[in-house]
């Protein structure tokens, strides 16, 4: 069993390390045709918010005690949030002309060009979603953590 875990454990890394050296095969992004898979997009997007929505207030409604689902309701503020800003991020990029962003030698030397306008600006500040999504998945870690160790201490406080 023990050896198993090793091998399991090995080739998570190696696939992990041909993931990180090989990045452009990743094919993590994802192109809609138009129209009708914006608009599906978008409206996951509605519906992303309107369940964190729901969920936060159950939470609340509950009135759950624990670190844990003080955690989750962080974790549904902050995807909430990113939820708004793709929405925003997708609508506005309709108004985004082609020419108006650049790219010289690849992904991370994109530029927009001048001038800037307040549309610019706008989806270039959409672009920036992992302000909110990556403390969300932080709220989101720590909140099952603390769920798992109070269950864990439930257990060993019944023995």
């Amino acid at each position: 069993m023990i050896h198993q875990r090793k091998i399991n454990m090995k080739f998570c890394l190696l696939l992990l390390t041909v993931f990180l050296i090989f990045p452009a095969q990743a094919q993590a992004l994802q192109f809609h045709t138009a129209p009708e898979g914006i608009y599906v997009h978008q409206l996951a997007h509605i519906f992303f918010i309107a369940s964190l929505c729901y969920l936060f207030w159950d939470i609340r409604r509950s009135s759950f005690p624990g670190k844990g689902w003080r955690f989750l309701q962080l974790f549904c503020v902050f995807m909430f949030l990113w939820n708004l800003v793709a929405f925003t991020g997708h609508w506005i990029g309709d108004f985004i002309e082609p020419e108006d962003i650049v790219c010289v030698s690849g992904y991370l030397s994109t530029r927009m060009t001048s001038p800037l306008t307040p549309t610019k600006l706008i989806y270039y500040f959409t672009k920036l979603d992992h302000i909110f999504s990556v403390p969300a998945m932080i709220c989101l870690y720590f909140c099952l953590r603390s769920l798992y160790l109070a269950t864990c201490q439930c257990k060993e406080e019944k023995q």
